[in-house]
């Protein structure tokens, strides 16, 4: 079960992705869990989220962590109990976990013409300069979801605004590279931002 792409961005930060193929049955007989994270994932009702879960402990192994290693705070974002930062997802057959020294955000999603019908609601500077009859529409509304929920994950702060309170700077042309921010209460900070495109999916990811 191999692992779909590492990435490192910089020498204290690692992202790893996974291309999850295998059945149920077989991801769970491999993995040594928590009994609070057995309970969890027995309960979930789709099969995507239930491999998705645990795909996620498969790429903690990679980083040479297991189950009990991780946690989660009252607000649902996860730590690491050594004081590494952490972020993970994964969207139907893709997940991913980064892990540095200091704060970071990641989010992988699948390409889908249906965003345009949310878009009004996470989009508001970027409207700007975006292009409703561009070719990649769709994969612009979908790189700046993804940054901003990179954003959101970071930022773990209740009442954070996708729409209202980050601002996504456009990509420059054949670059997966950018800056975003987050105006939030009077505070304004700055992040960087990288993003990729596989098999029809965007994943994107914030540091400080």
């Amino acid at each position: 079960m191999p692992l779909y792409k590492t990435i490192s961005p910089n020498s204290q930060t690692t992202v790893k992705i996974w291309k999850i193929t295998e059945p149920f049955d077989v991801l769970l007989s491999e993995l040594e869990l928590k009994p609070e994270s057995l309970d969890r994932v027995l309960g979930m009702k789709s099969e995507l989220h239930r491999r998705g879960f645990l795909s996620i402990r498969y790429l903690l192994r990679a980083f040479g962590y297991q189950d009990s290693d991780l946690f989660y705070d009252e607000n649902g974002k996860p730590h690491l109990k050594n004081g590494k930062h952490i972020s993970i997802t994964h969207s139907f057959n893709f997940s991913s976990v980064i892990i540095s020294d200091k704060p970071v955000g990641i989010d992988i999603e699948k390409q889908r013409n249906k965003i345009t019908v949310i878009a009004h609601k996470f989009i508001d500077y970027e409207f700007n300069y975006l292009d409703e009859n561009a070719p990649d529409y769709i994969k612009k509304l979908t790189t700046i979801w993804c940054v901003k929920e990179s954003l959101y994950k970071l930022f773990a702060t209740p009442g954070l605004s996708f729409k209202e309170h980050c601002l996504v700077i456009p990509f420059s042309d054949n670059s997966a590279e950018t800056t975003a921010w987050i105006d939030y209460n009077s505070m304004k900070s700055r992040f960087n931002i990288q993003s990729l495109e596989f098999e029809g999916f965007t994943c994107a990811y914030a540091t400080v």
